[in-house]
């Protein structure tokens, strides 16, 4: 019989699991060939904007497969609900069975996408993190922040926001969670105060220069999903001494290298596949001065480990 669990539910399993090894163990097993991902399935809409993307797989000899569906529509704020939704889907590998069904609204990609900006962090973030900067206010904004915290001391934030009363409803929030936050309209603010930052924004125009970006920074930037979004200059990743992807192929269709290849600025025997620079271990980074780049499009093997993590859980009787 397939299980169905509610976003509630899903949020007690979660409050009690750890998924960053599992999501980790996931880059790894995509980068040796072990997991069937096709191309990103993607519905984009321009009144009111938004899109919905279908990202699915499975990893050879495992016993589920997973279909998600997540959407974003950015101007649901002013509506009062919330930007993303979705749902995943768990199926039997050696069946097709359908096995459980996470109502999770967007909340478990939110999660594993934050996930990976902490596995980012861990390997190529300078040792000692100035300040954080964040250009976005939303949620994915505040979790990329939340999650840091198993990889640095740091509680300086500096945030970039598009207007005064996200902003503050931001410092608010982060303060109340024990950060030191300042707030700026300035993206030169954020890059002059942080030497490590998270983009988080739905730009389809970049908000951060190459003139800005002092040696020893890290960016990891996760805004740009889809054809038309672009949040860094594409000579940032010009001048970066190393340019990490989640995915190689999707790097090469959709976010900030896809801009950088398309604008001349990059060529793709620089870029690194995450998988394969962190299989060993070791340090991404290996000197204080070095300027990194993260370009995270999303995978779908994040998807499989983390439904399969909380569907074990919840199975298990978590709630």
């Amino acid at each position: 019989m397939t299980k169905i669990y509610t976003l509630e539910q899903i949020k007690q399993a979660v409050a009690t699991l750890d998924f960053s090894a599992e999501i980790e163990a996931g880059f790894v097993a995509y980068s040796n060939g072990q997991v069937i991902v096709p191309p990103v399935g993607e519905l984009t809409f321009e009144d009111p904007p938004g899109d919905t993307h279908i990202k699915y797989g499975y990893i050879k000899g495992d016993e589920s497969f997973v279909i998600k569906i997540a959407s974003g529509f950015y101007q649901n704020a002013q509506l009062n609900l919330p930007t993303g939704s979705g749902l995943m889907l768990v199926f039997s590998q050696q069946s097709g069975a359908l096995q459980t069904i996470l109502l999770d609204e967007g909340y478990l990609t939110n999660i594993r996408t934050a996930v990976a900006g902490e596995i980012v962090a861990r390997y190529m973030a300078p040792e000692e993190v100035t300040a954080i900067g964040v250009f976005g206010t939303g949620i994915m904004a505040r979790m990329q922040v939340q999650f840091l915290k198993s990889v640095t001391d740091c509680r300086r934030v500096v945030v970039w926001g598009r207007s005064d009363a996200s902003l503050a409803a931001y410092r608010d929030d982060m303060v109340a969670e024990g950060y030191d936050v300042q707030t700026t309209r300035e993206a030169a603010d954020v890059a002059d105060a942080c030497n490590l930052i998270v983009m988080a924004t739905a730009s389809v125009e970049p908000l951060l220069q190459a003139g800005q970006i002092k040696p020893g920074t890290h960016i990891t930037a996760m805004g740009s999903d889809t054809l038309d979004k672009q949040e860094l200059d594409a000579q940032i990743l010009h001048n970066a001494d190393v340019v990490v992807v989640d995915s190689l192929s999707q790097s090469r269709e959709r976010g900030e290298v896809y801009q950088a290849l398309l604008s001349g600025d990059l060529k793709m025997d620089k870029v690194m596949e995450l998988g394969s620079a962190i299989a060993g271990g070791q340090r991404v980074r290996t000197s204080g001065d070095q300027i990194t780049v993260a370009d995270l499009t999303g995978v779908a093997v994040q998807d499989i480990q983390i439904a399969k993590v909380v569907g074990a859980a919840l199975a298990a009787g978590a709630v």
